[in-house]
């Protein structure tokens, strides 16, 4: 399986890698700075640049039926050979945006205090939809989200074990996405002092880099479901 260096390190722009499996449906290699959609946040999109300078546009990764991460090609690109040597570079602006986006979703999540049965991140925004019957006081929750990006909280990583996760089952927020189980264990991503839940995307490495951020609609999608759309500025 591909080594996911974005895992450790979301400030990964590059690395050298060895290619395992080529073809129009998916690159493969032996390791990655390429993020595969997945829990709401889309796949890196960038280039692979071979030895003599080819470069191969990646326009899309994800996660085969597998389990294999896959680096999309563009359609009627030319591929890089089985054992060649390639530098993966990701469209960084294009991934930072996704961290930001992610992070305020996470402290979303710590301000309202509900399940969350659905959500959806992008360049300039995101979605949380919560398993809820009743608003929110738009103003006071965009001033609280601000106040946390403010104060700059640190975010960083803990791991415990699939067993431990499994005693720890409060520790999830999200009823649709099941935390990423399965490997011997789970990455819990930690604002400090302000939220902890298993997490398998990319964050910031701290909430002040969020920037302010500004509330959308609060949509009703049912009796008990609440929509809450967030943007950044």
């Amino acid at each position: 399986m591909t080594e996911e260096l974005f895992r450790a390190d979301a400030y990964l722009r590059e690395c050298t890698a060895t290619v395992v499996a080529s073809s129009a449906d998916g690159i493969e290699l032996e390791r990655t700075v390429f993020y595969p959609e997945g829990g709401g946040q889309p796949g890196d999109r960038g280039m692979l640049r071979s030895t003599d300078g080819t470069t191969f546009a990646i326009v899309d990764t994800r996660k085969g039926e597998d389990g294999r991460l896959l680096h999309l090609p563009a359609a009627d690109a030319a591929l890089p050979t089985p054992g060649d040597e390639v530098t993966a570079i990701i469209d960084w602006d294009y991934r930072y945006r996704h961290m930001r986006t992610h992070t305020a979703l996470h402290l979303m999540c710590a301000l309202v205090p509900y399940p969350v049965t659905g959500g959806s991140i992008s360049q300039d925004k995101g979605r949380l939809d919560f398993d809820m019957a009743e608003g929110v006081d738009k103003e006071a929750l965009e001033a609280a989200l601000n106040a946390l990006v403010i104060a700059d909280h640190p975010v960083g990583y803990r791991w415990i074990t699939d067993a431990e996760m499994a005693a720890n089952m409060a520790l999830v927020r999200t009823m649709s996405v099941k935390p990423p189980m399965g490997q011997g264990r789970v990455r819990l991503v930690d604002v400090d002092g302000v939220d902890l839940q298993p997490c398998g995307g990319t964050h910031v490495a701290c909430t002040g880099e969020i920037g302010h951020v500004r509330l959308g609609k609060v949509e009703k999608k049912g009796r008990q479901n609440r929509r809450i759309n967030l943007h950044l500025d």
